[in-house]
This record gives C-alpha cells, structure tokens and sequence, in this order.
C-alpha cells in the first residue's frame, strides 16, 4: 500500500497538528485550493483561512517536526489507510452529518453495505441483564446483515463487537486514539480489533498516528459512532456516560435512538430509562429496530446484491478485488492466471459494472 496520493499526503500531516481538528481543518480547506498550500502556507495566509494568530502561529513552529516520510512509512508498516471526504470510498453516512471527519485511518475494510449500520453502545459496568441483552441482539441483527459499530470499549461495546464476530458478521470498531498498535486503546481489547480486521470488519479513527486516549477525544469519537449508523442502540448506561453522548449526537444527527429498558433500581439502567422518557423507542429485541427503520427485507437486498462471477476467471479475480485499487500485476501473481485471460476477464466485468478501471492498470469493484 504506497501513499501516491499528494492530497492526503499533507491531508496527514495537517491531522498531526494537533489543534487542528474538524472545524479548522475546514476552514484551511475551504480556504486553501489544496491540502499542501494549507501545509506550506504563510503564517498570515493561515489567519485569512480563519485560524486564530497564536494557534496558526504554533503550527508554523511545529510543522518541520512533522516527517511526513516517517508517517507514510509508518502508516504502511502498520497497515492503516487513509481515506479523505471527497474519496468514493467514503462512508456515505459519515459524510451526511454537520462535522464528518476531513481524514479517516482505517484497518480492515469499509463496504458499501455498511449504510446499513446500528450503534450499539453502553457502560463498562454492565449488569449479567445487559450482557445478555447485548449478544442476543447484536447477534440478530448480524445474522440480519446489518453492520454493528461501537467503540471497542470494555463493557457492552465489546460485548457487541464479540457477538457479532461469533454469528460472522460485519462490526466497525471506531477509536478515540490513534490506530498504530501501541496506541490503540483500551490495550486488552487489542486482540479484539486484531478479530475484527481479519474478519474483513473495520477499526477507524479521525485521530493521527499516535494519539493517546486523552478524555476529551471520546465525545468527538462518539459523533462518529452515531454517523456511522441508521440508528444508535443505548443498552445499558449510567446518568452521565458516554454512551448518552453517542445517543444525543444521534438526535442531532437525526438519527434513530433506541434505549433497552431497565430495572428502575439498576444505576445501570438510568441512563436508558431516561433516554425512553425524553423520546427514544424502548426495545426489547432486534426485531424491532429493524421494524423502525424499515429494514425488515435488507438481508434479502444484500444477498441479492452480491456479485455473481460468470466463469471460474472472475470468480478468482472478486476473491482478490476490493474497495482498495489492485494493479494488474498483483493480480497476476495472485491468481495464477495469463495476463491476456485477465486483461479479457477485466474487460468483461467492466462492462457489466462488476469493476471500475481507475487507470494505470488499477482496478476496484464497483459495488
């Protein structure tokens, strides 16, 4: 995986700039016609875009210490791409909410099929109620083919992730760190987001290389959980929780907030409890999400959406083509074939829309 793109390049190095996040990257972007002339920029170019002299005056300090060759290495090292707003490959609901992330670090894989998503989230201190509640509907709603996405906090975020894994469905883990292995937190759930990349799900980020897991990147993290989503799941929460913060971004996302009732004496369940009282739908079972948001026959629409090879030479070239650009070689390597046979079988799918042909023997799936 080589960064060849100069755009997210300096994409990059912009996000390491610590202070500056989605709003002022916004407003470097809209004012600059590039990421690099943000990059480079005078320092009174930089409080024309709208940055405040003393932090734009920082980020002139700092930014020859930011070796943009040393993270692209790193980024390859650890297997993390980079996916910008304006890139396809996107997350479409992401992108349809106020303040989407201008840059996303992902692991694994993002699909197209991922629009049909539920956030499942509460507390670290769940009760053996919420725990079962958790698995039984994280898993029914997997085996539904709907993508589960949460924070890969301990408690019911891991509990949702684990379930989904266990019936072999797609779970997005979204981090309020960085991606690389020594950041990613919490470190006991490691292992957890090493499951969910090699099951093809995904483990994302809108914060660089090396951000530790300071407080107040979990409320902007949150944001992200409930973009990702048609609508957010409160299992289990205490008063004040994070997870309440992830259903109140959702409200203002305007977004679906589904709360599982609790006993009235479980401090677990205020949170909850509370949500149902102020609007949200109280549920009981997968079932019934699915039925709010109309997603009853989305298991049928998946299925029938699947691409069907029409000879054994596009069966192996799907098992080697992603969302992610493949060049020709790599898939003569992969697939053993002639380069005449792929070159006709490429052609071929091309002209069904099976794949797209990015130039320079670059090929992705289209759906």
């Amino acid at each position: 995986m080589k960064y060849s793109n100069e755009e997210n390049k300096y994409l990059i190095g912009l996000s390491h700039f610590p202070k500056f996040g989605p709003a002022r990257l916004k407003l470097l972007l809209s004012y600059f016609n590039n990421a690099r002339q943000a990059f480079e920029a005078p320092l009174n170019e930089i409080v024309k875009a709208g940055i405040k002299e003393n932090i734009a005056s920082e980020f002139i300090s700092v930014r020859e210490e930011i070796d943009l060759s040393k993270l692209l290495n790193t980024l390859e090292n650890e297997n993390i791409k980079v996916i910008a707003l304006n890139d396809e490959r996107y997350p479409k609901l992401l992108k349809e909410i106020y303040d989407p992330p201008a840059l996303l670090y992902v692991k694994g894989e993002l699909k197209n099929n991922d629009e049909y998503a539920i956030a499942v989230v509460g507390t670290r201190k769940f009760s053996p109620y919420g725990k079962r509640v958790t698995e039984e509907i994280a898993k029914e709603l997997a085996q539904n083919k709907l993508t589960i996405v949460s924070g890969l906090a301990l408690g019911i975020d891991a509990i949702a992730h684990s379930a989904c894994l266990e019936t072999g469905g797609r779970t997005i883990a979204v981090l309020g760190t960085g991606l690389d292995r020594n950041s990613i937190y919490p470190g006991m759930n490691r292992s957890l987001a090493d499951k969910i990349v090699n099951s093809k799900g995904a483990v994302i980020s809108e914060f660089p290389l090396f951000t530790q897991p300071w407080r107040s990147n979990f409320p902007q993290r949150n944001r992200i959980i409930s973009g990702l989503s048609l609508g957010t799941l409160v299992v289990e929460a205490a008063e004040r929780s994070g997870a309440l913060i992830t259903a109140f971004s959702a409200l203002e996302q305007n977004r679906d907030v589904f709360a599982v009732p609790g006993s009235i004496y479980s401090e677990a369940s205020i949170g909850p409890n509370k949500l149902i009282k102020q609007g949200a739908k109280p549920i009981a079972k997968a079932s019934e999400i699915m039925e709010a948001l109309d997603l009853r026959e989305v298991n049928k629409y998946i299925n029938n959406k699947k691409i069907i090879p029409d000879s054994v030479e596009e069966e192996l070239l799907l098992t080697h083509l992603s969302r992610e650009p493949t060049h020709v070689d790599d898939l003569t390597r992969l697939t053993k074939l002639q380069v005449a046979a792929i070159n006709a079988a490429l052609t071929m799918m091309e002209m069904k829309g099976l794949v797209k042909n990015l130039g320079n023997m670059q090929y992705v799936l289209a759906r």
